[in-house]
């Protein structure tokens, strides 16, 4: 099914040409080696969509060679040289292999080398290509391995590949040369017409011929395509076909059952298109699916909406059973003795194993992809069973008589609490006014007497010792004993942010819509000039913070999103230093993601550090940390006290954004509301820490209603890894049973959330009833998981408690220097500011990947099943 040509991709260079989930679409890539074990993170990050091609002709180990093909490299291109080398090795085979020439003569050296590698008495008979062609079919040599591959000295154009093509050899075509967009102008060449270009039209309506299969090759459709139907499809990355009667056909434009292009090619004679499409809805009239896919189809409903009290949604929600019913049925399997036992036996299996794989995100076509990644193996271990099960099949003599011992006991193990996962219930109509208040009362912080007490010294410290300071609590804190310097600075190393394609692309997709939302506020700012009286000009304008700090938690989740939040407004604004601070892990090393992001941001360095000595050392600044002027970001209550210690302390001259609490949500559900939506937004915030706080409003929902969130939020926690902290969280969390909207709207107003959710009908007119929030999600299909990555709006938000903050008053002019931080007050001064986030089916699903993948970085499952359980819910629509 391969294209006419292959694309060529630099990763350091992706944003400038097509991306690469564009390039699967064509099926393959050609990469270029230069750090080996880069080349093989990347061959097996993509294996699952592409096949990649490897340019290895710098590479001078045979050793490595090999490596790169045992990590799944689909080809690799060398040199006539590394082919002689590669000779050797008996168990790679050529038909994996593309020698590089670049002369007439190395043609015939290559020609020799075949002779050199058949029957001596067929040796002299290699002379010309035609011999060298039956070589090859003779070396057992496939069709593909024996293709020209062409590159381009200058510029490469469409008309040279077309050409090219029809000589039957394969172009290769740098992706910045390539588009999918149909717009002539950019002067690209355009994929879709390269793609057509091979096609081989119908007589009679001009059209090709087309079949569509899913991932595993089953048959969902004949159809018709066109030049333009092909653009279409690539440009949208849909299905989209020619409709011999109705023109361009976008599939599922109607029905919903829309077709999520994953690859595009043709049979082997080029008279059919192929497309191969992720199915999302109802498939075609060409039958049910069966077998594996079948089941593979009936799981993965199952588990967005499996029936209460089904088997397999107690598989979902216990993985101890799932995990006895596979060693069960593998027994089972092997102690099976007829044909008919067998098969009975080796179905169980299949259907437990894959109800495992289902629940832990894994699909059939990942579990192939696997087993296709493993037929490419080079170099394979022997393969012999472990001691134990060696032992119980009688492969080796049992441990009591080849050595009589006694087994140590084994340690009980402290038994999982497995009580019921709820939310304590009030119904506001028959609890005393007074009672509510106290229910909507924040989780009681530590003293804030106490967390003062032990921040201080800290503070101190680094204040005096500078970075012997920082490393001394570094070295204490996050046990990373082998830093030798508290900071790293730019530029940073790219080994250091070394990220998959899909986390790269999700980082970046969500920092330009998060730039391009605050570029939008600069007009808020804008000089503003006016004349009061004639002679008499007022006006006001704004200037950046010169240098800004930046807090990066980095306690029980990675948070990337934290670093885009506070990073991207600081360099739209145009701050001159942004320094980052975020603890390092156990080896000293930082998370990629968040050295990539500040890479991105243009940050000016990364203090390798957190808590209190991470602040104190960017508001004192020490011999290799820059001193900033104002600290922004979360933290827990050490670096809230530690922030609030420094701001007020003259001889800092440091602000600070807000003292940060423990992260809230508030949602607002009516009977209209999904309860599995409901319970999926709840569990989102629940899974930050055991302090957190989340409160769910219920308009005049009955007992069963009540019920079937409360069912929910128990089954999806179980779900959950994080899911001992969820279950702390919600032992403090409230669900208020209220009369109707006007009292769900007085209540969230006086708790005034951080997040405040609207799972309700006409949710956009109930906006302009929100007097108190930190950021809005409008309807059904905005969960909290966008707004903390991708949307746009900023989800570093301005929570506290007011009991906890220590209040002072700022005379103005500024004094202490805090004229750096603050300007006078202005319209601005009186002004809160709310952000809101409104998507509609369609923008969650384009926006789905990008949150799930960003969410899976940082640990958050809840986060991403607010995401993934309504776009399996549109799929049942």
């Amino acid at each position: 099914m391969a294209t006419p040509f292959l694309v060529s991709y630099d990763p350091a260079s992706a944003s400038n040409g097509i991306s690469l989930q564009q390039i699967a679409y064509f099926g393959r890539v050609l990469v270029k080696a230069a750090d080996v074990a880069q080349i093989e993170n990347f061959v097996k990050q993509n294996f699952r969509r592409l096949d990649v091609y490897v340019d290895a002709t710098a590479i001078t180990s045979t050793g490595d060679l090999v490596d790169i093909l045992n990590a799944g490299a689909a080809k690799i291109f060398i040199s006539l040289d590394q082919l002689t080398a590669l000779s050797e090795e008996q168990s790679v085979p050529s038909s994996r292999l593309v020698v590089y020439t670049s002369s007439d003569s190395q043609v015939e050296a290559f020609q020799k080398w075949v002779c050199q590698h058949i029957e001596r008495e067929e040796a002299g008979l290699a002379t010309d290509a035609s011999a060298v062609h039956a070589i090859s079919v003779k070396l057992g040599l496939n069709p593909e391995a024996q293709l020209l591959y062409r590159t381009y000295s200058g510029d490469v154009t469409e008309a040279a590949i077309k050409d090219t093509m029809k000589q039957g050899a394969v172009s290769i075509v740098p992706a910045t040369a390539l588009t999918v967009e149909r717009d002539e102008s950019s002067g690209k060449i355009q994929a879709g017409s390269l793609i057509a270009a091979r096609g081989v039209a119908d007589q009679g309506n001009g059209l090709y011929a087309t079949t569509v299969t899913d991932e595993r090759g089953t048959c969902l459709g004949f159809v018709w395509s066109s030049d333009e139907s092909i653009a279409e499809a690539l440009r949208t990355g849909t299905g989209v076909y020619q409709s011999r009667k109705r023109g361009l056909w976008y599939k599922g434009q109607s029905s919903g059952d829309v077709q999520e292009l994953i690859r595009v090619g043709f049979d082997c004679d080029s008279d059919c298109l192929v497309f191969v499409v992720k199915q999302i809805g109802r498939a075609s009239c060409f039958g049910p699916y069966t077998g594996l896919s079948r089941l593979n189809k009936t799981l993965q409903a199952r588990k967005a909406d499996a029936p209460a009290g089904s088997y397999t949604a107690r598989l979902f929600n216990e993985p101890k059973l799932a995990q006895a019913k596979i060693m069960e049925e593998a027994e089972e399997l092997c102690n099976a003795t007829t044909k008919e036992e067998i098969a009975f036996e080796a179905a169980d299996l299949l259907y437990f194993a894959l109800t495992r794989c289902i629940a832990a995100g894994v699909s059939l076509e990942d579990v192939e992809r696997n087993l296709d990644l493993k037929s490419l193996k080079v170099k394979r271990r022997k393969g012999d069973a472990k001691g134990p099960w060696a032992e119980k099949a009688g492969l080796v003599p049992t441990a009591a008589e080849s050595k009589p011992a006694t087994a140590p006991e084994k340690k009980e193990e402290p038994k999982a609490d497995d009580s019921r996962i709820e939310m304590i219930r009030v119904v506001t109509a028959s609890t005393p006014a007074e009672k509510v208040q106290d229910y909507l009362k924040r989780p009681s912080q530590k003293s804030n007497d106490a967390i003062v007490g032990l921040v201080k010294p800290i503070i101190q410290d680094v204040r005096e010792g500078g970075d012997a300071g920082v490393l001394k609590y570094t070295h204490k804190f996050e046990k990373a004993t082998s830093l030798t310097s508290p900071v790293i600075n730019a530029p940073f190393p790219p080994e250091l942010m070394k990220l998959t394609p899909e986390v790269q692309e999700a980082i970046d997709v969500s920092i330009s819509n998060i730039a391009k939302f605050h570029s939008a506020q600069k007009s808020s700012n804008d000089t503003l000039q006016m004349e009061t009286m004639p002679g008499v000009v007022c006006s006001r304008f704004s200037r950046p913070i010169e240098r800004v700090g930046l807090y990066i938690p980095g306690g029980t989740a990675v948070l990337p999103s934290t670093a885009m939040m506070l990073g991207v407004p600081a360099m739209v604004a145009g701050c001159k230093k942004i320094v980052f601070a975020s603890p390092p892990r156990a080896d000293g090393s930082i998370t990629p993601e968040i050295v990539y992001v500040a890479h991105k941001v243009g940050a000016e360095s990364i203090v390798l550090a957190g808590g209190a000595q991470a602040v104190a050392a960017m508001a004192y600044g020490t011999e290799s940390i820059s001193k900033v002027d104002k600290i922004l970001g979360p933290g827990n209550q050490f670096v809230t006290a530690a922030k609030m210690l420094v701001s007020n302390d003259t001889s800092a001259g440091v602000s600070i954004d807000m003292p940060a609490g423990p992260s809230e949500v508030l949602v607002i559900a009516d009977k209209h509301a999904n309860p599995a939506f409901v319970a999926s937004d709840l569990l989102s915030q629940a899974e930050h820490g055991v302090d957190s706080q989340v409160i769910l409003i219920a308009i005049d929902l009955n007992e069963q209603e009540l019920q079937a969130i409360d069912d929910e939020v128990d089954r999806q926690a179980r779900a959950l890894p994080r899911m001992d902290i969820v279950r702390g969280s919600l032992e403090h969390s409230v669900t208020f049973v209220v009369k109707d909207l006007e009292e769900a709207m007085a209540l969230s107003n006086d708790y005034a959330p951080e997040h405040l959710i609207l799972q309700i009908e006409n949710a956009e007119s109930v906006v302009e009833k929100v007097e108190n929030a930190g950021s809005v999600f409008i309807g059904q299909w905005t969960p909290e998981s966008v707004g903390d990555y991708s949307a746009g709006v900023n989800h570093s938000l301005r929570k506290f408690s007011i009991a906890s903050l220590s209040v002072f008053i700022l005379t103005l002019p500024a004094t202490y220097g805090y004229a750096k931080q603050y300007s006078g007050v202005n319209l601005g001064s009186f002004l809160k500011h709310i952000t809101s986030s409104n998507l509609t089916a369609d923008g969650l699903l384009r926006l789905s990947k990008t949150v799930e993948t960003l969410a899976a970085v940082e640990g958050l499952d809840a986060h991403k099943r607010a995401v993934s359980i309504r776009v399996a819910a549109m799929k049942q629509q």
